[in-house]
């Protein structure tokens, strides 16, 4: 049974997500043929919109506002579901971002629509999520005719993109009004550097950092690979970092290719939120540390003796190549 699927797209920095192109992917297996429409919402984004086409959107609707230049709950959620009147999809698809997570459930109820949150993995019509931390998974499916569906970063595979696929952007002019939110300016706390949840690779540090200068070594070697830096709440809590890097139970989930843990004792709080990354390697004094159960790779040592050696050696690995 082919479906009329909905792809909600999200963009940062002025930029599209890579979330948005794996919704795509996860988007051609629920619809089983049937039309992909791709929506992205804000102030001006016709001429970001195209790029959906080249990932496999069929047609690629961009919703403009001066009210949605800047998320908010109330404005989003009044512009998709003008969309979804229009549309009448029988499933939408969207990131398991902090937009995601806010969003979906709002649409669900007034769509009356089954919500599959945090998919990892989708056959047909049963979806895979993680439980309990990440310790165990659940398929589900639904008899519901509507769905909507929020995948992780970086589990679905987007589709191949290609540059010779274009279509028409559809620009719909939406009506957003009674806004209990407005967004007057937005202040950065995190500056540059490649967004943590959709990071292939990250470099993650807890308190045996020991300080804020203590970093310095990890940002190179993230630096070096393209990657991210991240940190446990503890390091949070120590004040040396931003809390915007915390992955853990409360803070950000994260699925990478590679996930170096550098002074992490590996709590069950922060297993929770990078357990399910593809390769880990940890760099720890202790020996006995929790992080090595996890670990793919374990390295015992002085993390401001090792991390340096390690940079330098994958710099030359990187520059022979």
């Amino acid at each position: 049974m082919s479906r009329k699927t909905l792809v909600l797209a999200e963009a940062k920095n002025g930029e599209l997500r890579n979330v948005s192109f794996e919704s795509i992917g996860a988007a051609k297996q629920i619809a089983d043929g049937g039309e992909i429409v791709a929506v992205l919402a804000g102030d001006t984004v016709s001429d970001l919109a195209k790029t959906l086409f080249a990932y496999g959107a069929d047609r690629v609707i961009a919703v403009e506002n001066d009210a949605l230049k800047h998320y908010t709950t109330d404005g989003f959620k009044q512009a998709f579901l003008q969309v979804f009147d229009k549309e009448n999809p029988d499933a939408v698809v969207l990131g398991h971002t902090s937009i995601g997570k806010d969003v979906s459930p709002r649409l669900a109820v007034k769509m009356d629509a089954a919500l599959f949150s945090d998919v990892v993995a989708i056959e047909g019509l049963h979806f895979t999520r993680p439980i309990y931390s990440g310790k165990a998974f659940e398929k589900r499916t639904t008899q519901s005719e509507k769905m909507i569906v929020t995948i992780r970063p970086n589990n679905i595979v987007a589709p191949e993109k290609d540059e010779t696929k274009t279509g028409d952007v559809e620009t719909v002019a939406v009506d957003i009004r009674d806004l209990r939110t407005i967004v007057k300016e937005v202040v950065k706390k995190a500056t540059g550097g490649v967004d943590l949840s959709e990071a292939n690779v990250i470099v993650a540090g807890g308190r045996g950092v020991k300080s804020a200068d203590g970093f310095k070594p990890l940002e190179e070697l993230a630096e070096l690979l393209g990657g991210a830096i991240g940190a446990s709440r503890g390091a949070c809590d120590a004040e040396y970092c931003d809390y915007s890097l915390q992955i853990g139970q409360t803070g950000k989930v994260v699925t990478p290719d590679l996930y170096f843990a550098i002074g992490l004792s590996g709590a069950i709080q922060h297993l929770a939120g990078m357990s399910n990354s593809k390769v880990i390697v940890a760099i720890n004094k202790d020996p006995e540390a929790p992080i090595f159960e996890v670990a793919d790779y374990g390295i015992v040592g002085d993390l401001f003796e090792i991390v340096p050696l390690l940079t330098e050696e994958l710099r030359n690995v990187l520059v022979t190549n």
